[in-house]
C-alpha cells in the first residue's frame, strides 16, 4: 500500500515536459472508429494512439480514457498543449492508447433527446448508461487486440464509471487509475445549480473559466494556464457541438443524467460502485486546489479499496481539477505514467 503527496513548487513540478518531450511525439499511428454502443442508432467515437513500431499488444500496456461531465475525452485527453497531448506522452513511451467519447459527448452520437428543449425529457445518460458505453469500447478494443483485460482511466465522473465497470468486470481489467476521483460528497456539485434538470444542460465558456479557476489564491491564478491554452481548448471543445454553436452565447450541451446521478448517489450518501469489489492495482490522484473533487473525497474512498494490490494516492501541487491542461500537467503525467510502467517493468 502506498500513499505520497506531491506538493511540488512550480520550479520542481516544471511548467511542463521536458525540451526533450515537448514536441508532437514522432512515431506514432493515430486511428479513429465509430462503434455500436448496443443501442439502435447510438455510436461512440473511440480514438488509438500507438507507436507505429509496435506489434504486439498486453493488458499492462492498453489503457482506456474516459472523461468527465461536461467535457469530451477528444478534447482534452488528446489535445496537443505545447506541442503534445496527455495521450501523445502515454503512447511514445510504448503503450496502445485509446480513448472514448460517450454518447451525448464530443463525436459521439447525441441522443434524440439532444434534439429537443432540454425540458421535453428527464435527464439523459445515467451513470448505467454510460457504464454500458465504455463496456462496449473496452470489448471492442479487447477483441481488436486479442486480449483479455486492458488498464482503465477515468477522470472526474469517469472515475465513478471506470470504478464501477472496474469493480463489476474484475476479470477484464488489468489496473486503474482515479484521476480527480469522485466519491461521497459534502456538499453540492459544481455542475449542480440545483435548478430542475431537463435531458440536458448548457454551459458557455465564461462559465467553464469560473468553474476551472473555483478555488485557486488569487495571486496563483493569472500563471496557471498558460497563455492561449484555455482559449484554444475552449475552440476545440464547443465546435464539437454545432447546434449549441447557433446560440447566443454559443454554448456546449451535456447530457445531465449526471448531475441526477449526483443527487442520488454522491450527494445522498451512496456510492455508485463498492471499492472493495476492485482487484486490480488501483492509483488515485489530484491537485490540491481541485473543488470539483476536493481532496477529501479521495482520502476517504481510499481506505475502501480493500483489494486492491499496490494500491496508492497522491496530491499535486498547484493545480486544479483540470491539472492535465495547466503548467503544472506535467507532474501529473508523470505521477500516472510511473504507475502505468511499474505493470510491466
Amino acid at each position: 500500500m502506498q500513499r505520497r503527496a506531491l506538493l511540488a513548487s512550480p520550479l520542481l513540478a516544471a511548467p511542463m515536459l521536458s525540451e526533450a518531450t515537448a514536441q508532437p511525439a514522432a512515431g506514432l499511428v493515430t486511428e479513429e472508429f465509430m462503434i455500436p454502443s448496443g443501442d439502435a442508432g447510438i455510436e461512440l467515437f473511440i480514438r488509438n494512439k500507438r507507436p507505429s513500431a509496435m506489434t504486439g499488444f498486453s493488458p499492462s500496456r492498453t489503457v482506456l480514457f474516459v472523461h468527465g461531465a461536461t467535457y469530451p475525452a477528444s478534447t482534452a485527453f488528446d489535445l496537443p498543449l505545447g506541442g503534445q497531448s496527455w495521450m501523445d506522452y502515454i503512447a511514445a513511451r510504448g503503450f496502445d492508447v485509446w480513448l472514448v467519447d460517450l454518447r451525448g459527448y464530443g463525436r459521439s452520437t447525441r441522443p434524440p433527446e439532444m434534439a429537443q428543449p432540454a425540458a421535453a425529457n428527464p435527464p439523459i445518460v445515467r451513470g448505467e448508461t454510460a457504464v454500458a458505453d465504455i463496456a462496449a469500447a473496452a470489448a471492442h478494443i479487447r477483441q481488436k487486440r486479442g486480449l483479455g483485460k486492458l488498464t482503465v482511466m477515468g477522470w472526474s465522473w469517469g472515475t465513478a464509471l471506470m470504478g464501477r465497470y472496474a469493480a463489476d468486470n474484475a476479470a477484464l481489467v488489468e489496473r486503474v487509475v482515479l484521476y480527480a476521483p469522485v466519491w461521497l460528497r459534502q456538499g453540492r456539485s459544481l455542475t449542480d445549480n440545483g435548478q430542475a434538470l431537463g435531458a440536458y444542460r448548457t454551459v458557455t465558456q465564461a462559465q467553464a473559466k469560473e468553474r476551472w479557476l473555483t478555488g485557486v489564491p488569487e495571486d496563483r491564478k493569472a500563471a496557471l494556464i498558460p497563455a492561449g491554452w484555455f482559449e484554444h481548448w475552449a475552440g476545440v471543445t464547443w465546435a464539437t457541438d454545432p447546434e449549441g454553436g447557433r446560440q447566443n452565447p454559443p454554448v456546449l450541451r451535456a447530457p445531465a443524467g449526471v448531475v441526477q446521478d449526483g443527487r442520488e448517489f454522491w450527494g445522498a450518501g451512496r456510492p455508485f460502485y463498492d471499492p472493495a469489489r476492485i482487484t486490480a492495482p488501483t492509483m488515485l490522484v489530484l491537485a490540491e486546489w481541485d473543488q470539483d473533487t476536493p481532496p477529501y473525497m479521495a482520502s476517504t474512498l481510499f481506505p475502501l479499496l480493500k483489494n486492491s494490490p499496490g494500491k496508492r494516492m497522491e496530491l499535486l501541487g498547484e493545480g486544479t481539477h483540470s491539472i492535465c491542461m495547466e503548467r503544472n500537467r506535467g507532474a501529473l503525467f508523470r505521477a500516472v505514467q510511473v504507475f502505468l510502467e511499474e505493470a510491466s517493468a
